[in-house]
């Protein structure tokens, strides 16, 4: 399984732990405001930190992963990219904010960042 996962193309594996690192992320930064909003802000913040732990732990080793291959600037976007994937559904389904197009908007700007920062 571990030489299987280790054969899969590095924006690939990347990719796929930065999905996860910023499902975490997400919840860590957000979840409070739904969850825990009856409590003292220190509480949902150790909680938050905690959350944010397992993010860590997936994102260094996903960026590591990735520098190996691609530059700073297309990890970044890379990680912009799947953040605005996760977030928008997140806030719509999760969270129950109404869908805006500026979702949309800022997606198609998202993807002209894709192609300036992958082009070369």
């Amino acid at each position: 399984m571990i030489n299987y996962i280790q054969n899969l193309p590095v924006i690939v594996r990347t990719s796929f732990l930065l999905i996860l690192s910023n499902m975490f992320m997400t919840f860590a930064w957000y979840g409070h405001l739904k969850n825990l909003s009856d409590k003292k802000w220190y509480i949902a913040a150790f909680i938050s930190w905690g959350i944010a732990l397992f993010e860590y732990l997936l994102q260094v080793p996903a960026n590591r992963i990735g520098y190996t291959e691609l530059n700073l600037s297309q990890l970044k976007i890379l990680q912009e990219i799947i953040t605005l994937s996760l977030f928008v559904p997140f806030a719509v389904f999760y969270m129950r904010q109404p869908f805006k197009m500026d979702y949309v908007w800022a997606a198609l700007c998202l993807l002209g960042a894709v192609y300036f920062i992958f082009r070369s």
